[in-house]
């Protein structure tokens, strides 16, 4: 390998993460919102310190509506967009074509809505077996985030064995979410995009 392709790789490294903790940061904020979870809570508070900067501009121009924080679903469109953009310049293999970058943006967010989901369901059944009964400004919010999706699975699925099946079944909705919607999207948007085999 050539030194070229080293220093391809540490700078779609750098690319990817710088955007993708700050993509996280603000996904993490709209969800929060979106689920109206503890406005005062620490780890709300620093997710809105961290993102403030940005939003703050976009908010002068494009308000929220319908209960819907649409200036921060631009700003993950806007820096998805980027990160890919300058993924693929930095790769040599040029912009995306314009009918491919909304769908490999729609993918991408999606994948991270996902896996949110996911991690955060995972912490929570470990802490159950771990720490029954802990409370902590952030466990507070992790179960703020996912009662919406878990709640209607309770109901529909009684505790069987005096378990609560719920985590599992989300979790197995969620993955079929990413094989059966996410990767038919990254393919689509690749193909539309003028690249034959998945690139991002």
């Amino acid at each position: 390998m050539s030194t070229g392709s080293y220093l391809t790789g540490a700078a779609v490294y750098l690319i990817s993460f710088l955007f993708g903790i700050y993509i996280l940061a603000v996904m993490l904020r709209f969800l929060l919102q979106l689920v109206r979870a503890d406005f005062y809570n620490p780890l709300s508070q620093f997710l809105i310190t961290v993102t403030n900067p940005c939003l703050r501009h976009l908010r002068r121009w494009v308000p929220g509506f319908l209960g819907i924080d649409w200036p921060s679903i631009i700003l993950l469109t806007l820096l998805q967009g980027m990160e890919i953009c300058l993924i693929l310049l930095v790769r040599g293999g040029g912009l995306p074509a314009l009918a491919g970058l909304p769908v490999l943006i729609v993918a991408h967010l999606l994948e991270l809505c996902i896996w949110i989901y996911l991690v955060v369901i995972i912490v929570q059944v470990l802490i159950s077996w771990i720490n029954p009964g802990a409370h902590s400004p952030v466990i507070v919010l992790l179960y703020q985030l996912t009662n919406p999706l878990l709640r209607p699975l309770r109901r529909r699925l009684p505790p069987a064995g005096g378990l609560d099946w719920s985590p599992l079944v989300a979790m197995v909705l969620l993955n079929l979410l990413l094989l059966l919607v996410v990767a038919p999207l990254l393919d689509l948007g690749n193909l539309l995009s003028g690249y034959g085999t998945r690139t991002l």
